[in-house]
């Protein structure tokens, strides 16, 4: 067929008689605050480099111009060029439970068309539940739990309480629409969507990974090893602690955020109004200036006392 989207591995043994088989997806691009969902996919896959079972076709799906992919060029040649690859790989859990992994780009164009391959590759392999992981910005402090938002095609499938209430108008994403498709198809998907401090958003936070893959061990019926993505976090949360410890400007930022936020659970525990009565909300221009000086010191090669030196912007 001219127009196949998808391309499917016709023999996968080790998925014949499996009862229940889920698969993660997560596409990159959009719902990656903190690189946290790419970054749970790739501990993923370095827990068990399975094969390619189905590979999209990337060309069909790509804007190019829009999202350039990088290459090499050494001396006098392009040396190297790293394709963009959409594709979905077998692997196994820590009890040796198979599993599918979707990852790659998000598809700039042809939603729906996409959205029927992964169809194919459902019904192909028999996925019994397909589990998504994203992860927004949101002005809370990473001196708290990191909040997840709860979402399924069906309320059986949900594993936790959403945080929020009533209906939000949101940008679309593709995996989104994924998610309702397959629920009109009859297919069961469910996801979590991890609450990344804003200031930390544009680096990679692994403490929002390790927090989406202990819901996919939930919501997928996994055993995922997370001991090295916890130590991964646990070296991030020091390094913008001691950032903290240099810079009291950031840091009393960063405790308004603290205020904030316990306020909003008080308010919620007692019932009455999740907005605090007398707690002042930093403006955007204020948590801007401030963390644009945390994000450039945490990038440079060493924070000081001094805090960051003005970078190129």
């Amino acid at each position: 067929m001219p127009d196949r989207l998808v391309h499917i591995v016709d023999d996968v043994p080790e998925l014949e008689d499996a009862p229940a088989l889920t698969m993660v997806v997560v596409l990159d691009g959009f719902l990656d605050a903190g690189n946290a969902s790419g970054r749970a996919a790739q501990h993923l896959v370095d827990l068990s480099d399975g094969r390619v079972v189905a590979t999209f076709d990337v060309d069909e799906l790509h804007d190019y111009r829009a999202r350039r992919p990088p290459m090499s060029f050494v001396r006098d040649h392009y040396a190297s060029y790293d394709a963009p690859r959409l594709v979905v790989r077998l692997l196994g859990d820590a009890g040796g439970t198979p599993y599918l992994l979707l990852h790659g780009p998000e598809p700039d164009t042809r939603w729906e068309g996409f959205c029927h391959a992964v169809r194919e590759v459902v019904e192909r392999f028999g996925v019994t539940r397909v589990v998504g992981m994203g992860s927004v910005p949101m002005a809370v402090p990473h001196t708290r739990p990191i909040a997840i938002t709860h979402h399924a095609n069906r309320p059986e499938l949900l594993t936790g309480e959403s945080p929020w209430r009533g209906e939000l108008r949101i940008p679309s994403s593709a995996q989104a629409l994924l998610e309702v498709r397959l629920g009109e198809w009859g297919h069961d998907a469910l996801g979590f969507v991890a609450h990344v401090p804003h200031y930390l958003a544009q680096m990679d936070y692994p403490r929002a990974a390790a927090a989406l893959l202990e819901q996919v061990e939930l919501g997928g019926r996994l055993t995922i090893d997370l001991s090295g993505l916890r130590a991964e976090a646990e070296d991030t949360e020091a390094e913008v602690a001691r950032y903290l410890d240099a810079n009291p400007e950031v840091a009393e930022v960063v405790e308004a955020l603290e205020r904030q936020y316990d306020a909003f659970e008080r308010a919620e525990e007692s019932g009455s109004s999740l907005l605090a009565q007398e707690q002042r909300i930093p403006t955007g221009e204020e948590l801007g200036k401030e963390f644009e000086r945390f994000l450039a010191g945490l990038d440079g090669p060493e924070p000081s006392g001094d805090g960051p030196a003005e970078g190129e912007g």
